[in-house]
């Protein structure tokens, strides 16, 4: 496993990170999740990457009784706020009394005094960019955060956060990246980058379509999340008839580089220096040793340029959309 420094910050993590989106939130028994997070450590995997709202809380919970028993100095922890914490429409969002309120409950279910990352999952447009900015860094002032981070903010919302508190404010970003959504490189990255802010890249192999697993004309595997998702959230963006062929035509380069379809799509999105940690999910020890196997893969220039071909038309390269960037900034009156 290798290690990259997160952004301006002193942390430094694995480039192969654990997530608990769809996993730990209660997708996994208890003895999966605590043999895969145990996998990770054996991989030499030392960040870990949550958010209060998979399951209501269940994740941090779950990751908190297994992480107990680990030095807290051995592993890195990252988790997040905004998604709704209840059924009541006002528990969510990026106000200083919710941020005040969801951190102190975030550090309850993990069991800690402190995280080593707080993100704010999304963009508030309904709450004053100064009142975020201030709840954020109360966060850090109260010591229950080291460094700070944000997930999915348009540059719009970047730069004025910037512009109230310095570019030290936020030290990393959490954008969908990867060989079939290549659009965080139309701005993001280079604006990224100039601030000393690091990406933390979720969906790295593209809700699983990466690892070959859909094949052309053939139905989804029962056991996949696209045979029983619907196509309108994330997976809906990656996952057509133009995506599954173009994994098809990655399959014989990954092949003549040695590579699983897995390796070739993590090491693709680790290529770029602007990414510190690829986030994976896993439901099984095995995958966690798989994907870690992509750490320290570097892929010649005939490869990138074989994989640029193969893709072709397919990937989103554009701005990212609206359903996961809310668009505008609100200022105080």
């Amino acid at each position: 496993m290798r290690y990259r420094k997160l952004g301006s910050s002193d942390l430094v993590v694995s480039e192969i990170s654990l997530g608990s989106w769809l996993t730990y939130s209660g997708g996994v028994a208890a003895d999966q999740t605590r043999a895969c997070t145990e996998a990770a450590f054996d991989a030499g995997i030392t960040f870990f990457d949550t958010a209060n709202v998979y399951g209501r809380g269940a994740a941090e919970e779950a990751w908190g009784e297994i992480l107990a028993t680990h030095p807290r100095d051995s592993y890195v922890l990252a988790t997040k706020v905004w998604g709704p914490m209840s059924d009541d429409p006002a528990d969510h969002g990026l106000s200083a009394p919710q941020i005040a309120k969801q951190i102190d409950a975030s550090l309850r279910r993990l069991r800690t005094d402190h995280v080593d990352l707080y993100q704010a999952h999304r963009f508030d447009v309904d709450t004053p960019i100064e009142e975020i900015v201030e709840a954020l860094q109360q966060v850090v002032q109260d010591g229950k955060a080291r460094y700070l981070g944000f997930s999915e903010w348009t540059a719009e919302q970047i730069r004025a956060a910037i512009d109230i508190a310095g570019p030290d404010l936020f030290v990393s970003s959490q954008p969908q990246y990867s060989m079939l959504w290549q659009a965080p490189e139309a701005e993001l990255l280079e604006l990224c980058q100039a601030n000393g802010i690091s990406q933390i890249v979720w969906s790295p192999l593209a809700q699983g379509v990466l690892t070959g697993k859909y094949r052309p004309g053939e139905p989804y595997p029962a056991d996949s999340r696209a045979a029983s998702e619907s196509m309108s959230g994330a997976m809906g963006l990656v996952l057509n008839d133009a995506t599954v062929a173009a994994v098809e035509r990655l399959r014989p380069i990954a092949e003549g580089a040695g590579l699983t379809l897995t390796e070739l799509a993590l090491a693709w999105v680790l290529r770029r220096d602007e990414v510190a940690s690829a986030i994976v999910g896993a439901s099984r020890p095995e995958q966690v040793y798989a994907n870690a196997k992509a750490s320290g893969i570097e892929l010649t220039p005939d490869v990138l340029a074989a994989v640029d071909a193969a893709l072709g038309d397919a990937p989103v390269r554009g701005p990212r959309l609206a359903s996961f960037a809310p668009e505008g900034v609100r200022h105080r009156a």
